[in-house]
């Protein structure tokens, strides 16, 4: 297994150890067919994935970092694969040891101590490997890539509001695995033609702004992602517009906002937004459906909880029953250390009555300054 070192890069999203392999899953992915004539390689990498462990000394912790690393990178290899109506299929799956699938290790990130290893990896499988494998199992999925996507994120907050959240909105995107992406996403900044009129047309739909975009940064498919704080409603509404892969859209979402930590609500706004657009990708592509305008309806239906435990087992515990709890969808570890995990998912009832669902099953989901917290009762 070749190692790398690449010294870019900062933590992203993810997770590690066996209770992954039962958590990690997909956002808003839908069904689509393979074709291997125009399946691109760059979707079996998995990356900018973050890995801890804690061992007797640092050789130990690092393999110990690897080996659970690689297992959960693969389980989030086969979510981003794999239809969202197969996920089931993925848990009947008999357990292998992904490593023997694991074509390269690349570095991005490492740091150590005498007992522990943290470190930020691109992950590499063999595509044929995770082919001939999906297809031995019968399991539906879908390989080929989209065009790549020109994004902006775009932060706009009240005068009185922190300037911080600019800075985390557009980080928080940075973080995620946009190259590998089913919908691949190029980063760009605002540029000065796009006016605040231009802006607020494409907010509101105006499918006719659309040009602005194209001719400002010369492709078709480009994309505003556009942030808006409302501390007096605790809420931050995000608004996707403009042409991706699929077509023009607009949709619209909020999220439930703490002011002291806009950051954390844009890690999951960032991340659900992300799967909208690959979601879209593989509808089209599974249907032959269009694309057209379409608006969300704000809710607190997608939720980034912070997940607390005193050891491995506890852990295992809960994520065995959030993953048994109807309703729960698209759940995924979002981090994982010794004592806390990071999971979005979504819940159409809402975190209230998701909180009287899991405490019937001795688990306690509470609001805190704003984030959800979870931990046994």
């Amino acid at each position: 297994m070749a190692i790398a070192s690449n010294s870019r890069a900062r933590l992203g999203r993810g997770g590690v150890g066996q209770a992954a392999l039962l958590l990690a899953a997909g956002l808003a992915l839908n069904t689509g067919a393979h074709n291997p004539a125009t399946a691109a390689e760059e979707v079996f990498t998995v990356g900018n994935y973050p890995v801890e462990a804690r061992a007797d000394n640092a050789v130990a912790a690092k393999s110990k970092a690897m080996a659970d690393g690689q297992q959960a990178a693969f389980r989030s290899l086969l979510k981003r694969l794999v239809p969202v109506t197969a996920y089931q299929r993925l848990r009947q799956l008999p357990p292998f040891p992904a490593g023997d699938l694991v074509e390269g290790v690349k570095v991005r990130s490492e740091r150590n101590s005498s007992t522990d290893y943290i470190a930020s990896l691109d992950f590499s499988f063999q595509s044929k490997a995770v082919r001939d494998l999906l297809r031995r199992e019968g399991i539906p999925f879908m390989d080929e890539q989209a065009p790549a996507v020109t994004l902006v994120p775009l932060w706009r907050a009240e005068a009185s509001a922190a300037p911080k959240g600019e800075a985390a909105w557009t980080n928080v995107w940075k973080g995620l695995d946009l190259e590998h992406a089913l919908t691949p996403v190029k980063l760009q900044t605002l540029k000065t033609q796009i006016t605040p009129a231009a802006v607020n047309a494409l907010a509101e739909g105006d499918g006719s702004a659309i040009r602005t975009l194209v001719a400002a940064y010369g492709s078709e498919l480009v994309l505003l992602a556009v942030a808006e704080q409302d501390t007096a409603a605790k809420r931050l509404n995000v608004t996707l517009t403009g042409r991706d892969a699929v077509g023009a859209f607009m949709l619209r979402r909020a999220y439930r906002l703490d002011p002291a930590d806009p950051g954390y609500t844009s890690e999951l706004a960032a991340v659900v937004s992300l799967g909208i657009i690959e979601g879209r990708w593989k509808a089209i592509k599974s249907r032959g459906g269009g694309g057209g305008v379409a608006k969300g309806v704000p809710g607190d239906s997608d939720l980034l909880i912070a997940v607390q435990f005193r050891g491995m087992s506890e852990w295992q515990d809960i994520s065995r029953k959030l993953s048994a709890t109807p309703g729960i969808e698209e759940l995924e570890v979002a981090g994982l250390s010794a004592r806390s995990a990071r999971v979005t998912l979504r819940y159409a009832e809402g975190a209230e009555r998701l909180a009287d669902v899991l405490a019937q099953q001795g688990l306690s989901l509470r609001n805190t300054g704003g984030n959800w917290v979870l931990g046994p009762q």
